[in-house]
């Protein structure tokens, strides 16, 4: 099934008798039922202002054509979502409405914040085929819940997204990037708090341990990146060798998209910490790679297949979600954390208030 309009797809919910996989560009590779219920026919911008630093767009609207339009105009996502394709060996074109539905941020978050802090209104079909508006830019809010949040990371439990408004911000005129050389990860994080604590506004911090580097962004106009970039050096000098990356772009892409694991063999996992956790964490995954994003409070791990990496870590604080593995090990572990069981209950709860039938992608995320 892949309605072209919101009011087609409402009418293919009302008439589902079985449950079924959303999918929106196809590049994640979740599994689910056999019946598809695919959003990229909604596609297309329908209003995009950029002296009010806002656009709305259908769902099925790639995100290469929302970033070709915002950069027309100097704009961009500030939260920079990952394209997943190379990490997972999926195709597909990634949507806008994907990344609203798993939240998907990339290094920026640290200083911008993540997908849904951005998100200012939404459109969605419900499990029972009504059309629900709530947020900025619609033209009736549905009170008693902040579905703008909920939606953002609920993974089309809750709803099929039809349409999204986001506020976006101005592309930085210079951006420059530090390499710090570090012996540990425990060293890493040392530095990355260091300069993540300064009043110089880091926008990107990130460890990747294969060339023993501390990362660092700064981004704004370009006397001011010069400035905080010298300042950082001098509250840093006494951490390791400092360099200068001469063009950041391409290694920030990489890191967003955990470009170091592709093409390797294992299962991928995600695990989020407090970053003065995290050396402890490392250790404890026992891991063929890492990479680490967010300050230390994201790690990416590559174990052998089958590997059950949270029987491995024991109790810590965090979560750890399995990204990439084949579809037994995938269902013998579960994709996410499981919930605390009062949180559980209130997951239960909003499904079942939210799709009452059960046919929005059944089984995943509890």
């Amino acid at each position: 099934m892949k309605p072209e309009t919101e009011a087609e797809l409402a009418e293919m919910v009302a008439g589902l008798t079985e449950p079924v996989r959303i999918v929106g560009g196809g590049t994640r590779g979740v599994g689910g039922p056999e019946a598809v219920l695919e959003t990229a026919g909604l596609r297309g911008i329908t209003l995009y202002e950029p002296g009010a630093l806002t656009l709305v767009a259908q769902a099925g609207t790639p995100v290469a054509d929302i970033e070709a339009a915002l950069a027309a105009e100097g704009q961009q996502l500030a939260f920079e979502p990952m394209d997943h394709r190379g990490l997972l060996g999926t195709s597909g074109t990634p949507t806008i409405g994907g990344v609203v539905a798993a939240n998907i941020s990339g290094p920026r978050r640290i200083q911008a914040g993540a997908c849904r802090d951005f998100l200012l209104g939404v459109r969605y079909v419900d499990g029972m085929g009504q059309v629900i508006k709530n947020g900025g830019r619609v033209m009736k809010n549905v009170t008693g819940y902040d579905l703008v949040k909920l939606m953002a990371g609920s993974w089309g439990t809750l709803g099929v997204l039809t349409e999204v408004s986001l506020k976006v911000l101005p592309k930085p005129e210079a951006v420059a990037t530090l390499a710090v050389h570090v012996a540990s990860a425990g060293d890493a994080i040392q530095a990355l708090s260091t300069a993540l604590k300064s009043p110089f506004e880091v926008s990107g911090a990130a460890y990747d341990p294969q060339n023993g580097q501390a990362l660092l962004r700064v981004e704004g106009f370009s006397d001011s990146v010069t400035y905080r970039t010298e300042q950082l050096k001098s509250t840093l000098s006494l951490t390791g060798e400092i360099t200068d990356i001469s063009d950041p772009t391409e290694l920030w892409q990489g890191l967003r998209d955990v470009r170091p694991f592709h093409g390797q063999e294992g299962d991928v996992w995600r695990i989020s910490v407090k970053p003065t956790d995290a050396p402890d964490v490392v250790t404890r995954l026992e891991a063929d790679q890492i990479l680490l994003d967010w300050g230390g409070g994201l790690i990416w791990a590559r174990v052998p297949e089958g590997t059950d990496l949270r029987a491995r870590l024991g109790a810590f604080e965090g979560h750890a979600t399995l990204v990439r593995a084949d579809a037994k090990t995938a269902e013998t572990l579960d994709r996410f954390q499981p919930e605390p069981t009062g949180v559980q209950a209130l997951t239960r709860g909003l499904r079942a208030r939210f799709d009452p039938r059960g046919v929005f992608n059944p089984g995943l995320m509890g």
